[in-house]
């Protein structure tokens, strides 16, 4: 099991424990993680489970595809950190990362 901490807005954080080859977004629905909507379900095509990857995780999630990055310029406070949860999957190098949901998801 790998523990995923998602950090709301306002600093409430939700400690998860997940399955290898999970995705974020299911972890983050599978608890009642708030501002994680998940419209399209988890197709890359809506970008309602933004949230922000600080960097030294990012290197150790798998990378960013080209829908990924097309659907994060389309959000509104999207940053160099922005994934979408529903593309990253849950691995032993993620144990104890941090993922802050962005303001604009509450």
């Amino acid at each position: 099991m790998t523990k995923v901490v998602f950090v709301e807005h306002n600093g409430t954080e939700h400690e998860i424990q997940g399955d290898n080859g999970q995705s974020l977004m299911q972890l983050a629905m599978d608890n009642a993680v708030p501002g994680i909507d998940a419209d399209c379900g988890g197709g890359c095509a809506c970008g309602t489970c933004h949230v922000l990857i600080d960097g030294k995780w990012s290197a150790k999630a798998n990378p960013i595809s080209s829908s990924e990055a097309s659907m994060i310029e389309m959000a509104p406070d999207s940053s160099e950190n922005s994934r979408l949860a529903c593309q990253v999957q849950v691995s032993d190098a993620l144990d104890g990362m941090m993922v802050k949901l962005p303001e604009f998801q509450m």
